[in-house]
């Protein structure tokens, strides 16, 4: 069976990107539905290569039950656009970036995380980094319901129950 790749990405894979891996993950193993995917995530900047993701990010997951302390930050290589199905980015810039990157033949591959989740009126995903633990409440808010948008758009696709 086939996996479904998908690539969560955001600036330096500590905040954004590894609490939408986290999440979408947990939503994927309740729905024992783990088998079906392969979930990573990466930033368009090498900042924090190798670390764990941001204190603040791991409290707020984990209040919901979401851990991430075992993740560590990677920066996007050129293999991921020919590796993954779907490459969700979390903003204007880094979807720019992610655009530029792409190989023309596999542009189709990258979205933005929050077209999943129309309701919320916004494709940005706000960088919470240098805000207080609010943004990251929010953030995870929006990657909620943005993972459960697109894991509702890829099971018909794939026939999954």
């Amino acid at each position: 069976m086939n996996k479904i790749k998908v690539l969560f990405v955001c600036m330096g894979n500590i905040c954004r990107s590894p609490t939408a891996e986290g999440v979408f993950t947990a939503l994927v193993n309740e729905r024992n539905l783990q088998d079906h995917f392969q979930i990573d995530s990466a930033g368009t900047h090498a900042y924090h290569v190798g670390e764990a993701p941001d204190l603040r990010a791991q409290k707020a997951a984990r209040d919901r039950g979401v851990e991430l302390k075992h993740l560590r930050a990677r920066k996007v290589i050129f293999g991921d656009f020919e590796d993954f199905d779907h490459i969700l980015v979390m903003d204007d810039d880094n979807h720019e970036i992610v655009q530029q990157a792409c190989p023309e033949h596999f542009k189709h591959k990258v979205k933005y995380l929050l077209d999943f989740a129309p309701q919320l009126n916004t494709r940005e995903v706000p960088d919470p980094y240098y805000g207080g633990g609010q943004g990251f409440e929010r953030v995870l808010d929006m990657i909620e319901a943005a993972s459960e948008g697109f894991l509702a758009s890829v099971q018909p696709a794939r026939d999954l129950k």
